[in-house]
């Protein structure tokens, strides 16, 4: 009674079962589904031994001679032969998929009439499909993204040559003491670019790996406080013309230890980031603050502005390549990725934090180098 249920279930199910006998033929098992007959010329009954696939199922062929492997390897699980499409005596096409198990010894194989299946089934595939075809694409726009900025960069390193030869050039000119300043000034900015330019195709070269060696010795470490004071000497002459502040917090003890973790150069760009960051979202009249403070084994540096803070939509990709908000401000959304790598590469951590009177506060914590 029971293997009768099975056999009706089966049936049911549209699925046709069939064992292998030691002959080569194939016996019914159960009642064949209905669908069976439109195949068949003969008809079909239960314990019926009957050859496949030369006649019913000309594509089991190929398939068999897989299963035959799989059914001497004794294995538990299943094999599939894959989507199928068969005609029938009327002409009509259908789509199958079969299976290949082993059972207690015994060498079952499942047809099965797919129907509702076959379009859930392709459904899925082309959704697959059409996943693969969006990640291809991305590929391609994240490679013509990478392609586009090296040309970029590429361009205003030409332009910086020019303006570097420009700059030497006035050397020899009789200029005042304030002119000497600033050519001195437009000389470090220049520096800092061409450390820029590096930097970017450090980064699309190797990602992290291309991040050049930095020192944990407290003999070579960088002092985070100079660099904070470097960078607001080269950046005052923007802040002042645009009638803006830049300013580090007056309780910063300049007597303290604050060498850390790090490469100068590298901890100069990454300061100049931020504060350039901020410049950009800074409305006329404000101040922009870097902070520093001790944070046990680490030393902690902030800048502050007085802008209308991170958009909340973009809040959690703030650190990622091409991350930008809806005013662009003409940049490609490089900066604070190029921050991010650097402060974790060296051990620390960095962030943005909203500051509840207004404006964005970004920071980062680096380590204190080994005594």
């Amino acid at each position: 009674m029971n293997n009768f249920i099975l056999s009706e279930l089966f049936a049911t199910l549209n699925i046709f079962i069939l064992e292998r006998r030691k002959d080569g033929f194939f016996r019914i098992n159960g009642t064949p589904p209905d669908w069976v007959e439109r195949f068949c010329a003969r008809r079909l009954t239960s314990e019926m031994d009957i050859f496949i696939p030369q006649t019913e199922f000309p594509f089991l062929g190929n398939f068999l001679i897989d299963a035959e492997e799989f059914w001497q390897s004794n294995s538990s699980t299943k094999l599939s032969s894959g989507l199928w499409s068969e005609v029938d005596l009327t002409g009509k096409e259908y789509q199958f998929e079969a299976y290949a198990i082993s059972m207690n010894n015994r060498e079952i194989l499942l047809i099965e009439l797919l129907g509702e299946k076959f379009i859930q089934k392709q459904s899925l595939i082309q959704k697959a499909r059409n996943s693969q075809l969006d990640y291809q694409h991305l590929l391609k726009e994240t490679e013509r993204k990478d392609v586009l900025i090296h040309c970029i960069i590429h361009d205003i390193a030409g332009q910086l040559s020019a303006i570097n030869c420009c700059l030497a050039l006035l050397e020899f000119e009789n200029l005042s003491v304030k002119g000497k300043e600033f050519l001195e000034i437009g000389r470090k900015q220049s520096i800092q670019q061409e450390m820029l330019i590096k930097n970017i195709l450090d980064v699309f070269s190797n990602e992290v790996r291309s991040l050049e060696a930095f020192t944990v010795d407290v003999e070579d470490a960088p002092n985070i406080l100079s660099s904070a004071q470097e960078v607001i000497e080269l950046s005052q002459p923007t802040f002042i013309l645009n009638n803006k502040q830049l300013q580090l917090t007056a309780n910063i003890n300049i007597a303290a230890d604050w060498k850390v973790v790090g490469e100068k150069s590298r901890l100069d760009r990454l300061i100049l980031n931020l504060v350039e960051n901020a410049y950009r979202y800074s409305p006329l009249g404000s101040t922009v603050t870097i902070d520093l403070q001790p944070d046990g084994e680490y030393i902690l540096l902030s800048v502050d502005d007085e802008g209308s803070g991170v958009p909340a939509e973009i809040v959690n990709t703030l650190f990622q390549k091409f991350s930008q908000g809806k005013h662009k401000s003409g940049r490609v959304g490089l900066g604070l990725y190029f921050c991010r790598i650097t402060v974790e590469h060296w051990g620390g951590t960095i962030g943005y934090l909203p500051r509840q009177e207004g404006g964005s506060r970004f920071w980062f914590r680096l380590p204190r180098p080994i005594s």
